[in-house]
């Protein structure tokens, strides 16, 4: 098992598509409990292949019990889409990409959503609260839309000072 370390903003991997997996395979299944090991080391709910520097459909969520709407924890998505959204919910989100801003964000309360589970079977899950947040902010890192994105005017203002020394330690870094 391997521990990638997060990509963090200000890294032009955030700001790629992810692209469908043809076949879940053994290459896939070792990606998944790699991200999963990253996600933990991190002390995340959450990580989207993009944050690990990868481009594929896939993402990890790990959410308390009581949050899990009854679905067993962790879950895996591959090639996740969201089919159907219902009401509104706002509440803070933070982002391993992201360390140590938070932001109130407006979500939809709940998801209808489909995927391929590891075993390559295509599943439907259905949640609200954190996991409905929890998925919907792992896939907008598969369609390279980020945390900053989300933020008002007046949130920009309030965080860009950590916003833009963060972009700078990742351009710094990449040297």
């Amino acid at each position: 098992m391997s521990i990638y370390p997060i990509v963090k903003f200000g890294n032009e991997a955030l700001r790629k598509k992810s692209q469908s997996i043809a076949q879940v395979d053994d290459g896939i299944r070792k990606l998944a409990s790699d991200m999963l090991a990253s996600m933990y080391a991190g002390k995340g709910l959450g990580l989207a292949a993009e944050q690990i520097g990868r481009d594929e459909a896939i993402c990890v969520i790990d959410v308390p019990k009581e949050e899990a709407c009854g679905i067993a924890m962790p879950v895996v998505l591959i090639n996740p889409k969201i089919l159907a959204t219902e009401g509104e919910q706002v509440g803070q989100e933070g982002c391993l990409s992201f360390p140590d801003i938070y932001v109130n964000v407006k979500r939809s309360e709940k998801v209808t959503a489909t995927y391929m589970d590891t075993d390559g079977t295509t599943q439907t899950i259905e949640a609200s609260g954190l996991l409905a947040r929890a998925i919907q902010h792992e896939l907008d890192h598969l369609n390279a839309v980020l945390l900053v994105d989300h933020m008002s005017a007046i949130q920009k203002v309030a965080n860009a000072g950590r916003l833009k020394r963060l972009k700078r330690e990742t351009k710094a870094a990449a040297r």
